[in-house]
Formats: structure tokens, sequence, C-alpha cells
């Protein structure tokens, strides 16, 4: 029940902060599990990628470096990864690993590591090569997430998955390749409406809903 709390929270909190979440789903059936690798250029990330992955009904955890602040998390796999301490993250890689093989679960990483600014994408860690030996069947599957706050009050995300690549540099250099490229709306489908502009829905004296 906590789960589908957790759910509602993340679609809520979506809704009111962007106009539109648009994405690009895979083009064709991908082999589960996936190791998914976006950048990490907002702080909606998490949140976009929840609601892609479990639009597509991917079963997957994601490492959290502040899981203390967002514990609830965890009842939609969240996973404790803190910078501090090198025996929660070991734990945490042995139970992921373990899914992986045994489930098929699947993995959300963001391999640069840290959130920054847009647009340059930083170097992977070495988790992910660390992953993709543990499970070498494993689909290694490039995101890339952009927002764009032009035209509408609140902004749009855009999120585009890409083909799957076979190694860490691949994923790195078909992300900023995919970053770099122009975004032309009729090339994504809506995802999740948020909140309309105002001008959209003030009729006859009306507020804003």
């Amino acid at each position: 029940m906590i789960g589908w709390g957790v759910d509602a929270l993340i679609r809520n909190a979506s809704r009111r902060a962007f106009h539109t979440i648009w994405w690009q789903p895979p083009r064709y059936d991908i082999p589960q599990p996936w190791i998914v690798v976006p950048n990490h250029h907002g702080w909606h990330d998490g949140y976009v990628m929840y609601l892609a992955l479990t639009a597509l009904q991917v079963p997957f955890f994601d490492w959290i470096a502040e899981y203390h602040v967002f514990p609830l998390f965890g009842k939609v796999g969240g996973l404790p990864f803190p910078a501090a301490s090198a025996h929660i993250r070991a734990a945490t890689l042995r139970k992921t690993v373990r899914a992986m093989q045994q489930q098929r679960r699947s993995l959300l990483l963001f391999a640069e590591g840290t959130l920054h600014r847009p647009p340059e994408l930083l170097p992977f860690g070495k988790s992910l090569a660390f992953v993709q030996r543990q499970v070498p069947e494993a689909s290694l599957v490039p995101v890339a997430i952009r927002y764009q706050h032009a035209i509408h009050e609140r902004p749009e995300a855009f999120i585009q998955f890409l083909d799957p690549v076979s190694t860490p540099t691949e994923t790195h250099n078909s992300i900023a390749t995919a970053l770099s490229q122009p975004i032309t709306s009729e090339d994504y489908r809506v995802l999740v409406r948020g909140r309309r502009d105002a001008n959209e829905t003030w009729q006859f004296g009306k507020r804003p809903v």
C-alpha cells in the first residue's frame, strides 16, 4: 500500500512540475534485465525515469545517494548508495547483481554519479562497468533526458530511449550525440500531461486548476 502512495506522490509532483512529459520509448523489444543509463541534468530525472520505466512495466532498482532524505522510495525500488559508506554501497551492489541475475530485475543507473547543470556529460564512474561485468547478459540502454522551458508556463521534459549498446564508452557517446540534436516534438509522444498554462485554463473568470 505504501508503494502505491509513493507512486501517487511521484505522479502528482510530476504533474505539478511540468506542462507535459514527452518520450520516445524503445523502438523494439529489448531483452531484460536492462542497465538503464540516463544523463543527470535535472532534479526530476529520477521521477521522469520512474514514470517511463513503470509505463514500460520494467521492474528496476535505483541507487540513491541521499537515501536518508527519501527513504519511502525504497518501496518503489530505491536502494541506498551513500558516498560516505563503502559498506552500504557494497551491500547495494550485491543485492542489485543478485536480483538482476536471479529475478531479471533491471537497474536505473545515473552513471555520471552526480546531478549537474547541462549541457556537459560527465565521465562515467566505475559502477557501470562493474555491473556489466557481473551481469553480462544485461542490455545496456542509454537514455537522453532534456528539459525545455520556453513556450509554456511550466517546463516540458523530453525522454529519449536510445538503441542498446555494448560498452560504457558507447553509452556515453550515444547520450552525448542525442543531447546535441535539436528537439523535434513531433518525434515524441505524451507520457504524462501536467498542468496547463494559465491562458489554457482561464475561462469565464475561473482560476486555473
